[in-house]
């Protein structure tokens, strides 16, 4: 009853959101002599942080609508091009010249994680100018009816694997966070079969491939409380009445309140910056501050049956890099990887995916021929860092475009990029 017993308190606070919104607006018209005074300013300010900290944040948009490739600016048009009840493959494509030489495909896969995927937009953002960018848009599994069945691990891999089937041979991957196990395990399923759609490359970012290395409070967490402690305390029932309504989930608001007390000073601090930024009537921090929780305020549920498969094999049984892992029945063995080109990615002060987590694939991957291993530790970044900001920008993805354009499988270079440093396996 705990989610609905939620849904409830939000909806009694629907009159006070409204009030406030009208004493914000109040307060801010030019017309109203108070609004020009620190009082009137304190007003709006308190109205309007009321209003933010109790609102239902709705799925955000990823807003993209132009690039520049070949220092001229293109058009960039959202496309769904691939579906499935529990996700969209959502392709950005660019206007470019007619008969200009592709740019290769590349596979995003967002994390399932309780953010929606434009928690990415940097991301896609990032990669537009240098490829064919399609990323998996996961559904708020709230919205999906039971009449669509259930969603677990070995769902969430079949899914990769129909979407590399359905972009084509020479596509490249690139799993950030949470998705790095099942992408492995996608790619190590589609090597054993002799899969030809097995993609030229995988770059892991910020995953958890082995959690047993410099555990994070997260990774303690898990292996302290044991599976049965989540089952019994996280999956709760969609509330009516929501599409999904009855299907057992754990609920982006838990999630959410787990993220946020792992920095909780941090975001009270922030909180308390954006109240002063709106008296002293400072308006592009406070709008940056609207635009950053906008984002990381948007949770969706997850798939009781995804989560706890997740968390069981993940982060409690170490399954994958203890050889355990299966796929429906079938054992997952890394080390039938031979085609791939493997990139992985962590950040200095990654207090989600510790050190060595994600350098870890190496170590499971060992008949990919050494050429093609290649790691990068980015300095003074935590997780979030990994895949967006300045550094990965101008650090980060100059590494991985010189990765998967040199080993596609159209035009392969013969010696590793200068920029990629070679894993120590």
């Amino acid at each position: 009853m705990f989610y609905q017993l939620y849904e409830m308190n939000h909806a009694a606070l629907q009159p006070a959101r409204l009030y406030a919104d009208a004493v914000r607006l109040l307060y801010t018209n030019p017309l109203n002599p108070f609004s020009h005074t620190p009082w009137g300013r304190s007003m709006a300010a308190t109205a309007e942080l009321f209003e933010r900290t109790t609102r239902r944040y709705g799925k955000p948009t990823f807003g993209l609508d132009k690039t520049v490739v070949d220092w001229k600016s293109v058009e960039v048009t959202e496309k769904t091009v691939w579906s499935r009840p529990f996700c969209n493959l959502v392709r950005f494509e660019r206007t470019v010249p007619a008969g200009r030489k592709p740019d290769p495909k590349l596979l995003i896969v967002a994390p399932m994680s309780g953010h929606y995927a434009t928690l990415l937009r940097g991301t896609v953002e990032a990669m537009l100018p240098y490829a064919d960018v399609h990323i998996t848009d996961w559904v708020d599994a709230r919205m999906v009816p039971l009449a669509d069945g259930s969603f677990d691990l070995d769902d969430y891999i079949d899914y990769i694997i129909d979407m590399l089937h359905a972009l084509g041979p020479d596509t490249h991957v690139m799993a950030v966070c949470q998705p790095s196990v099942p992408v492995l395990a996608a790619v190590a399923l589609m090597e054993t079969k002799g899969d030809p759609f097995v993609p030229s490359t995988m770059t892991l970012m910020g995953g958890p491939i082995d959690t047993r290395r410099n555990p994070t409070a997260v990774n303690l967490l898990a292996e302290e409380k044991g599976i049965d402690w989540f089952r019994d305390n996280v999956v709760m029932r969609a509330p009516w009445p929501v599409p999904g309504f009855g299907r057992e989930v754990y609920p982006g608001f838990l999630q959410l309140s787990g993220f946020m007390s792992m920095n909780l000073d941090r975001h009270i601090i922030a909180h308390k910056d954006f109240f002063v930024h709106l008296v002293k009537h400072d308006g592009d921090n406070a709008e940056k501050h609207r635009d950053f929780y906008d984002e990381y305020l948007a949770v969706m549920d997850l798939t009781a049956e995804f989560y706890l498969q997740t968390v069981d094999t993940v982060f409690v049984r170490h399954a994958l890099p203890k050889g355990e892992m299966t796929h429906r029945g079938t054992r997952i063995d890394p080390s039938d990887i031979r085609n791939v080109a493997l990139f992985t990615v962590e950040g200095e002060n990654d207090d989600i995916s510790g050190l060595g987590q994600t350098k870890a694939a190496h170590d499971l991957c060992p008949n990919i021929p050494t050429e093609r291993h290649a790691h990068y530790m980015q300095p003074a970044v935590g997780h979030y860092g990994v895949f967006n900001g300045s550094r990965f920008r101008s650090e980060i993805v100059p590494r991985i475009v010189d990765f998967i354009t040199s080993y596609g499988r159209q035009e392969r270079v013969a010696v590793k990029p200068k920029l990629v440093r070679t894993a120590k396996r």
